[in-house]
Formats: structure tokens, sequence, C-alpha cells
């Protein structure tokens, strides 16, 4: 015998397609799918990607930076942070020197890394554009436009 669950006692939803929480929640996992076969061929996982990305951006004028900068602007803690540029380094797509602070160190793209992010990265946006495709031109800005909205509310906390 099971328990019914009256949800309208315990939610503001008559179904999941009204949450939008849910609804972010099944887009993720459909357009993290689409990314991660992407990016399957360059030998990276999305996370991998994300940091790899990450590095090259903050790095593009020559300026040197930490994990924990690359972290922050990927949006994942130091630990995770560290696992995954543990990986790139395996996989010769980082290096990493120690910082003049000891506790940190500053990473940097090898040759191998810039070349796979030099491909991926413009497949990543092919298939992000395919992604989504199916909104007009205004209703992606107007969805990037909320995306930064929690990106700031995030910085501000």
């Amino acid at each position: 015998m099971t328990n019914k669950i009256h949800f309208r006692h315990i939610s503001e939803y008559q179904s999941p397609e009204q949450s939008p929480g849910y609804l972010l929640w099944r887009v993720s996992i459909r357009w993290r799918n689409v990314i991660e076969k992407t990016l399957r061929q360059y030998d990276l996982t999305h996370p991998q990607f994300v940091v790899l990305a990450s590095l090259a951006w903050l790095t593009k004028d020559g300026k040197k930076v930490s994990q924990i900068d690359v972290g922050r602007v990927a949006g994942l803690d130091s630990n995770t942070t560290s696992q995954i540029f543990r990986g790139l380094e395996k996989k010769d797509m980082i290096e990493r020197t120690q910082s003049v602070d000891e506790r940190s160190k500053n990473p940097i793209l090898t040759l191998l890394g810039s070349k796979t992010l030099a491909k991926a990265m413009p497949a990543v946006e092919k298939s992000d554009n395919a992604f989504f495709a199916l909104l007009k031109v205004d209703e992606k800005n107007t969805l990037i436009q909320c995306f930064n909205k929690f990106i700031t509310i995030e910085k501000l906390n």
C-alpha cells in the first residue's frame, strides 16, 4: 500500500510543467547532454571545457591568475576546480606553477590545451546555437538577460 501525496497541499504548482525549477532542470539536462556529446571528440568533460575556457578568457592578455580566480568565473568551489585542473594537467592541457603565495597555483594553457580549446569552442558554440535555434532572437536575448540576473545575484552573495 502506498500513501498518496496530495500535491495541492505541498506545492503551489498543479503540474511539474508549471515549475520554473523543474523546467530549468529538464532543459539543462537536455542541453548538457548535447554539449557532452560534442566534447567527447576532444577528450573533454563539460566541467573540463568550462574550466579550460574560463582559464583562456582570464589569461587572454597574458595575465597570471590563480585556480581560485578560474573557479570563481566557472562557478565552481576550490576543491572541484583543483580536481578538474589535475585532470587537465594529466591530459597535458594545462600546467600549474607555484604562485608567490605558496598556498595557491597559477594555471596556464599548454600548446595542446590551446589547440584543443581552439577546436572545442567553435563546436560547443555550434551545438549551443543548434540547441537554442528554436528560440527567436528576442527570446534568446531575454533568456541571456535572465541568466545574467542570476549570475549578478550570485556575485553579490
